[in-house]
């Protein structure tokens, strides 16, 4: 099934809870435009997380889950995501999100280790939940800040603020 990851740990290195005045159809069109936006796009890692490594740029690779795998969010998958959106909003959008991390000039560019999570987002009236599971990698961006990331990313898509943190636990 599209969207979902039958195999998603049960237990989440971090949860935050937010609420919301956008409907469920519009977050998650927002959000399939912003992960493959930030797919195309290089950050510097202090965009993201305080840094533990100067001078460190970041590279996005974000899928969506369907069944047991991750496809590669490309222009492709958003179309087919987003057409399925139109038909009928999801309960739940799992995703896969590679966290590619590099030191050094762009000439010099010296790769380390990748950070793997798992991304839960559920869907509730005027409430959306976010999971997060870091599977492996020295986490130099930690489950929470990766949160607070993507609802920044969100929040900047909407003229009022979309999501209004609750809890985070």
């Amino acid at each position: 099934m599209l969207g979902f990851y039958a195999n998603f740990p049960k237990n989440a290195h971090n949860i935050a809870g937010f609420s919301t005045s956008i409907s469920s159809k519009r977050l998650q069109k927002a959000l399939t435009q912003i992960l493959l936006i930030l797919n195309s796009e290089t950050l510097r890692l202090e965009e993201i997380a305080s840094p533990s490594v100067p001078h460190c740029t970041v590279v996005f690779e974000f899928g969506i889950a369907e069944d047991n795998d991750f496809n590669y969010l490309d222009a492709q998958e958003k179309d087919r995501l987003l057409k399925a959106i139109g038909k009928k909003t999801f309960p739940v959008m799992d995703f896969l999100s590679v966290i590619r991390y590099y030191r050094g000039e762009e000439e010099k560019k010296t790769p380390l280790r990748f950070d793997y999570y798992m991304l839960r987002f559920t869907f509730d009236k005027n409430f959306i939940e976010i999971r997060v599971f870091h599977e492996k990698g020295p986490m130099h961006a930690s489950p929470e800040e990766l949160i607070a990331f993507v609802a920044d990313k969100i929040n900047s898509a909407f003229h009022k603020k979309a999501l209004k943190l609750l809890e985070f636990s």
